[in-house]
């Protein structure tokens, strides 16, 4: 059965640096789609970031690229499997030189907190109880 998959295309500053930020993180680097200009980051079976220096990124788009340092293009949201895993994520990234947005959403039921990687773009990490969800 075909499964969709989402490729999210993000530009970075520097692709070596992006790339070691998301592998201590603890996912793994696709070759066969990576060089120079790109690192193709697994996050599961389904959902892959292209990490773009901005002259290559700037080939798919006629639009200025944003500048995620100072506005916001997009917030990525990422599903964990508990609290604890939320925490864990957000802590690694901290740890790997991204910044951890103090901002924590406990909604009993839903638990989140984000982080910057190190070009800004923000990525939001949240559990929902299953329970819940099912209502």
């Amino acid at each position: 059965m075909y499964q969709q998959m989402i490729f999210v295309n993000l530009a970075t500053a520097d692709v070596a640096a992006s790339r070691k930020f998301f592998t201590e993180l603890g996912y793994t680097i696709n070759p066969q789609f990576s060089d120079d200009n790109c690192s193709c980051v697994v996050i599961s079976d389904t959902i892959v970031a292209m990490l773009l220096s901005k002259q290559r990124y700037a080939d798919f788009t006629k639009k200025e690229i944003a500048d995620s340092t100072k506005t916001s293009e997009v917030l990525i949201c990422l599903s964990a499997e508990s609290r604890e895993k939320v925490d864990e994520l957000v802590e690694k990234a901290a740890a790997a030189g991204g910044t951890a947005n103090d901002d924590v959403q406990d909604q009993g039921f839903m638990y989140g907190r984000s982080f910057d990687d190190l070009d800004g773009h923000s990525w939001e990490v949240v559990w929902m109880d299953p329970a819940a969800v099912q209502g």
